[in-house]
């Protein structure tokens, strides 16, 4: 079966939260059943090109893309995801994509993301390769279905190939204005009040992934039922009633080789269920690498989130002068609003001896 994923992040390349862990272990395993996969990735300046090196794909070599009617110029990177020989493709326009993090408060934020789109599908395209299965993930791609069918529907590469989103959190919705739709040149029909773009009188890149998509999944069977409710579903439990047939929760894994204590690269020191002394030594070197004094019986609390508040942080910030009498240490690791990006850094410089923050994603950080 051939398999083409299409997500905003992917570990190791570029990580804001749990999407890039999915998309860096899913494929391997793919490929471990046979499957033929190719993972599609913006091409963010945020990655490390020395750590992972990659190439321009002659076969794709460079294209022009069009976004509101004016042609952008596409490189399309071709790499290996790590520990496998999965292929890896990497969107790369610079005018888009070469900003100083993943996501923005940008005005063409969505003109970003309708290019990445076109360019997956442009990009099978010159491959001549037809995916039985195209595998979105989330709001960024939640164009995609609806791009194949219409705008490329004419192409007879596509006629077998199947959409399924998957909703990661529904709170992140790609919702803009209608001239968002025009600008990736959706049929008009699909932009008037009731059509599959359109939501409050703008375009919702995820409510279209949702309304167009063959097959709906989510990252777990309790989320697949609160996303159905009003309260959990940020107003698209009446899209989804409408899908619920086509509405699936599959349990999130975990990468067992890469997440491995008693072979993991990035830690220091290994350890097992029948020996666990490496882990307090772990929790030394952290707080040596943090300059917080090491306690064993003081507990380190380690944050690893992406820094909104849906993940709870706001309750942190109200209650910090209460934790912070409390005797534990604090390592946090994370990006996101600059209300919380700013409040995690004023709090490890308030607080040196218990609290050290990291704004950004650091692999080593993270497996520590």
């Amino acid at each position: 079966m051939n398999i083409a994923i299409a997500a905003s992040e992917c570990a190791p390349f570029a990580k804001t939260g749990g999407l890039s862990d999915v998309i860096g272990a899913l494929p391997k395993a793919l490929a471990k059943l046979g499957c033929h996969v190719k993972v599609f990735l913006p091409k963010y300046s945020v990655i490390n090109e020395s750590e992972y090196p990659m190439r321009l794909d002659l076969t794709i070599g460079e294209m022009q893309v069009r976004v509101g009617g004016f042609p952008r110029t596409v490189r399309v990177l071709k790499s290996k995801l790590p520990g496998s020989d999965v292929d890896v493709y990497f969107i790369d326009c610079p005018h888009y994509f070469h900003r100083a993090r993943i996501y923005t408060s940008d005005w063409d934020e969505d003109e970003r993301f309708i290019l990445f789109q076109k360019a997956i599908i442009e990009s099978l395209q010159r491959l001549q390769w037809a995916p039985d299965v195209i595998h979105c993930n989330d709001w960024q791609t939640g164009l995609l279905p609806l791009l194949l069918r219409d705008n490329y529907g004419w192409d007879r590469l596509f006629d077998k190939t199947a959409t399924v989103l998957t909703i990661h959190n529904i709170a992140y919705q790609g919702w803009f204005s209608r001239e968002a739709g025009i600008r990736a040149e959706l049929r008009q029909e699909h932009l008037d009040k009731g059509g599959l773009a359109e939501w409050g009188g703008g375009t919702n890149f995820l409510k279209t992934g949702l309304a167009t998509a063959d097959l709906l999944t989510t990252v777990s069977e309790t989320y697949a039922r609160e996303i159905l409710t009003p309260q959990y579903s940020n107003g698209m439990d009446i899209v989804l009633h409408w899908r619920k047939n086509d509405l699936y929760g599959i349990l999130n894994g975990i990468d067992d080789e890469l997440w491995n204590p008693q072979t993991d690269k990035y830690i220091p020191f290994h350890f097992s269920l029948t020996n666990m002394d490496g882990k307090e030594k772990n929790k030394r070197f952290l707080l040596d690498q943090t300059h917080i004094n090491y306690n064993p019986d003081i507990p380190l609390i380690g944050i690893i989130s992406r820094m909104v508040a849906q993940k709870g942080l706001d309750l942190i910030e109200k209650e910090y002068y209460w934790l912070m009498q409390k005797k534990a240490h604090w390592v946090i690791l994370g990006s996101g609003e600059d209300r919380f990006e700013n409040f995690f850094t004023w709090l490890a410089h308030e607080f040196p001896h218990k609290v050290w923050t990291y704004i950004g994603f650091n692999t080593e950080l993270a497996h520590l």
